[in-house]
């Protein structure tokens, strides 16, 4: 198999190229939660200017709400001007107004950095996606798409463990972690020389077609964005659901007598770690299954996992439970992209992908808000076990469309809803 540019595959964690854009992903995790264990010293440290309690806490949400709004406009962007140097360039101002927390000395003005950290975020992720459709296809793809999950997984781990070690020292220092990714310029460097010399052999055609894409047509535009919305609309809504664990687990663990922070950090290692090697299969898993039942076994192991959390609050329950959660998700995450840059047509990759990023920090924002009131009137079980039930419904829904496809239902061209060919 070959990359659809033409060049001979290698092993994917050998590529340059594909190593770059998958440690690309793992800034999605750093972004916010990096400087977590620095909170509370960096909010003494600030003690004195108004309102410094609620907004160093919105320090760690400010970029996923800029990312909300600016993603679908980078999307259009990368569509209309090229992905690699729109992707360099988040990249680049990522590290730079990341890491500006270490210097300013202002509340304000690192508030002002972290929501230019979130616009460069939305170019970045944005880029990334449309870039990963450009470069891979076929059983390639959906092992890029396994990698994310592996790398953005253990780059949390590697980032918020060394965030701690750092604060330790000063609640300065964890911002310096944001400069990391100025490393991975030089291996983007090649893929914004390739398609500059695309550009420059078709100056007036939109960069998103030089690599041989056609413009679809008004029915075919119809056709695939519907169905980005409604896969928009289902990464929100999972991604919501999901956000129940880093969100709500801690209140959980501390209402059912145990130490939230200890307890917290047990249930989140298992999930990560669980769905870090369980991604390192997804290709094969979505090779032998096609995209359909993936999604399926996915979304039914997460509802098992919440099942688990129902059932009652002791630790023989939540670590598998919180484990089996990590494992679906590890299938539904990648299956969503890979579906999305089925869905679209070449030149609208950097829109989709813009779709669905917004769509996916939308969800992780508006989850306290949708399930803090429920958790508070029926209490976590009952919650959980809904989410169960709500999951096995999204399985259900998903092998009804391997198995049993409206005769009138028209699929996008690009559309694979069978297993790839290898």
């Amino acid at each position: 198999m070959t990359y659809s540019n033409g060049r001979p595959e290698t092993s994917l964690w050998r590529d340059a190229t594909a190593l770059a854009l998958l440690l690309t992903a793992s800034l999605k995790i750093m972004a916010n939660a990096t400087i977590s264990p620095a909170l509370p010293a960096l909010e003494a440290s600030f003690s004195g200017e108004p309102g410094a309690a609620y907004l160093v806490r919105f320090l760690v949400s400010a970029p996923s709400l800029t990312v909300v709004l600016v993603a679908p406009l980078a999307g259009f962007a990368i569509d209309r001007f090229g992905r690699s140097w729109l992707l360099m360039a988040g990249v680049l101002v990522f590290a730079l107004s990341g890491s500006a927390g270490a210097y300013l000395n202002d509340l304000t003005a690192i508030l002002v950095s972290r929501l230019l950290l979130g616009v460069a975020l939305a170019f970045t992720m944005t880029a990334q996606v449309a870039l990963a459709g450009d470069l891979f296809q076929g059983n390639r793809r959906s092992a890029f798409m396994g990698g994310q999950v592996v790398a953005i997984n253990f780059g949390g781990f590697l980032f918020i463990g060394g965030a701690g070690l750092l604060a330790g020292v000063s609640p300065r220092l964890p911002f310096l972690i944001y400069a990391l990714p100025l490393l991975l310029l030089p291996l983007l460097w090649p893929v914004m020389k390739q398609e500059y010399q695309k550009r420059k052999s078709a100056p007036d055609m939109p960069a998103s077609l030089t690599n041989g894409a056609s413009e679809p047509s008004a029915a075919q535009a119809g056709s695939w964005l519907t169905f980005a919305l409604g896969l928009a609309g289902l990464s929100m809504v999972t991604v919501m659901m999901f956000f129940l664990m880093p969100s709500q687990l801690p209140f959980f663990l501390d209402a059912s007598g145990f130490d939230g922070a200890t307890g917290t950090a047990l249930g989140l290692g298992a999930l990560t770690l669980s769905g870090a090697f369980t991604a390192l299969k997804f290709a094969a898993i979505r090779s032998r299954l096609g995209l359909p039942c993936t999604f399926s076994v996915g979304f039914l192991i997460m509802g098992c996992g919440f099942a688990t959390l129902a059932i009652y609050p002791a630790w023989q329950f939540i670590i598998p439970g919180c484990a089996l959660i990590g494992i679906g998700y590890a299938f539904v995450q990648p299956a969503l992209f890979l579906a999305a840059l089925d869905i679209a047509p070449s030149a609208r990759r950097g829109t989709v992908s813009g779709m669905i990023t917004t769509s996916m920090f939308l969800g992780q924002i508006v989850s306290p808000f949708v399930f803090t009131p429920a958790l508070q009137s029926y209490g976590f079980e009952a919650v959980y076990a809904a989410s169960g039930v709500v999951f096995v419904v999204f399985a259900s829904v998903a092998l009804a469309v391997r198995f049993f496809k409206p005769a009138r239902m028209t699929v996008p061209s690009e559309l694979s809803l069978e297993k790839p060919e290898l």
